[in-house]
C-alpha cells in the first residue's frame, strides 16, 4: 500500500465519526464540512512526515474543530468573540443531559448524524443522497450511480437538500424515541446503500471499499441495539453479513470477478454466515416479512448450499416473486430472472427482462444478464451486442474484464471449440 493509499483509507474510515462530531459541535452543515476538509488537508501535510496518529478520527475532529473556531475568530477580528456556545456545542460532550440521551446506546455520533440527515422535512431521496455525501463522503458520481440517475441530477438533489436545511433551520438535535422510529426505514435504506457502494464497487476490496461494508454492518448492529425487536433490522444486518461473508472469494488474484457459482466456498467467512443465519431465524419468529428479510432469506439459501448444484433456485424464485410484491423494481425483476433461468430456462428469463430494456438502458448488469441468456440460447450475434453495451457501461476494469471473458467464450463458440 502506498503512502497515498493508507492516508486515503484512513480518511475514508474516519470521516463518518469526524463529521458526526463536528456537526454536533457546530450544528451547521457547511461549517462542519469545511472543517473536515481543512482537517484532511492538514492530515495530508502532517501524516506523511510524522506518521499516522493513534486515533485518526480524534485527530481530524480536533484539527477540524480548531480550524473552524480560528476561522470564526478571523471573521470577528474587529468584534468581540461570540460566546462559545454560539459557535460550537462543546458542552454537549460533557453534560449529564447528553449522557442521559445516550443512555440507550445512542451516543454514537455517526448514528445520530444518520438520523438527523433523515429529517422528515427532506424527501426520502434527498435524505439518503445527503447522508451519503455528508456522512460517507461519497462523490456525486458514486451516489448518482447508486440511484441510477445522472450526475447533474444528483448534484441538484444534494444542493436542494442543503438549501432546504438552511432555509428551514432544521435543528441538528438528537431525535427522540418517536422520531427515531419514524425515520428508521430511511436510515436502514441509507445504511444498505453505504454497504452497496462498497460491495458493488466492481473490484477487489481495497481498504476504503471494504471499510464501507464494515462500517455499514457496524451501523446496522448499532441499529439492532436500538431496535432489538425489529425484524427488518435483523434482516438488514443478516443480509449484509451474508453478502460480505463471500468477499474473500469474489475476486481472483488478478482482480477478475468470480461469479457466485464459480467461487471457492471454502473461502467464505463461516462465523459471519453463522451470525447472519441466526439473525434470520430470530427475525422469522416475528412473522413480519419485509424487503430486507426476504433478501436475507435469498442470501441464506446461497450460503447454505455447499455446492452450486445444491442451490434451491425454485425457492429463490419464489422469494424474489415475494420481493417484487413488497418492493417492485426493475432491478428486483432482473435478479429474479437469474433464478427463473435456472428453474424454467433462459427463454423464460429473457421474456421477463425484455420489457425492462428502456428502464435499465444505462444499467451494466442488465446487459450482462441479457448477453448471458442470449448466449445460452445460441443467439451469438445478439449476445455480442448486449455484452458490448455492458462493457460500455462498466464502471471498473474488473467489470469490463468479466464481460470480455464472455466475449472470448462467444468467439470460441463461433470457432466450434467447446466452451470451458
Amino acid at each position: 500500500m502506498t503512502e497515498t493509499d493508507w492516508i486515503h483509507a484512513a480518511l475514508v474510515s474516519a470521516r463518518p465519526q469526524a463529521m458526526g462530531a463536528l456537526l454536533r459541535y457546530f450544528r451547521d452543515l457547511d461549517t462542519a464540512e469545511e472543517a473536515f476538509q481543512e482537517a484532511c488537508l492538514r492530515a495530508l501535510r502532517n501524516w506523511p512526515q510524522h506518521g499516522p496518529p493513534r486515533d485518526p478520527a480524534a485527530w481530524l475532529i480536533f484539527a477540524g474543530r480548531n480550524t473552524a473556531i480560528d476561522a470564526k475568530r478571523r471573521e470577528k477580528k474587529q468584534a468581540a468573540l461570540p460566546e462559545e456556545e454560539q459557535i460550537s456545542d462543546l458542552d454537549d460532550v460533557e453534560t449529564p443531559l447528553a449522557e442521559r440521551l445516550d443512555g440507550a446506546h445512542y451516543r454514537d455520533d455517526i448514528l445520530r448524524l444518520l438520523f438527523v440527515c433523515c429529517h422528515p422535512e427532506l424527501p426520502a431521496t434527498q435524505q439518503i443522497a445527503l447522508a451519503l455525501r455528508v456522512v460517507c463522503g461519497l462523490t456525486v458520481r458514486q451516489i448518482a450511480r447508486a440511484f441510477l440517475v445522472g450526475e447533474s441530477a444528483m448534484e441538484q438533489r444534494i444542493t436542494r437538500a442543503k438549501s432546504r436545511i438552511a432555509a428551514a433551520g432544521i435543528p441538528f438535535e438528537t431525535p427522540g424515541a418517536a422520531e427515531r422510529s419514524e425515520r428508521l426505514a430511511a436510515v436502514a435504506a441509507m445504511v444498505y446503500l453505504i454497504f452497496n457502494e462498497g460491495y458493488t464497487a466492481g473490484g477487489p476490496p481495497d481498504g476504503g471499499r471494504a471499510q464501507l461494508c464494515e462500517e455499514a454492518i457496524r451501523l446496522a448492529r448499532l441499529l439492532l441495539r436500538l431496535f432489538q425487536a425489529e425484524p427488518e433490522i435483523m434482516g438488514l444486518t443478516a443480509l449484509m453479513l451474508l453478502q460480505h461473508a463471500r468477499a474473500p472469494a469474489r475476486f481472483g488474484a488478478d482482480g477478475a470477478v468470480i461469479v457466485l457459482e464459480d467461487q471457492d466456498r471454502g473461502l467464505w467467512n463461516g462465523p459471519m454466515i453463522a451470525e447472519g443465519l441466526a439473525l434470520i431465524d430470530k427475525a422469522m419468529r416475528h412473522r413480519r416479512r419485509g424487503p430486507y428479510l426476504v433478501q436475507a432469506a435469498i442470501a441464506a439459501l446461497h450460503a447454505r448450499a455447499r455446492r452450486p448444484d445444491d442451490t434451491d433456485w425454485a425457492q429463490i424464485d419464489l422469494l424474489y416473486a415475494s420481493l417484487e410484491l413488497l418492493q417492485p423494481s426493475p432491478v428486483v425483476t432482473l435478479n429474479r430472472a437469474v433464478a427463473v433461468a435456472k428453474v424454467r430456462g433462459p427463454e423464460a428469463a429473457l421474456a421477463m427482462i425484455e420489457p425492462l430494456a428502456s428502464r435499465l438502458s444505462g444499467y451494466f448488469y442488465f446487459f450482462g444478464v441479457k448477453g448471458g441468456l442470449l448466449r445460452q440460447l445460441g443467439r451469438g450475434r445478439e449476445a455480442r451486442i448486449a455484452f458490448d453495451q455492458a462493457i460500455a457501461l462498466a464502471h471498473t476494469t474488473a467489470e469490463a474484464e468479466h464481460i470480455r471473458q464472455h466475449l472470448d467464450r462467444l468467439a470460441r463458440d463461433d470457432d466450434g471449440a467447446p466452451s470451458p
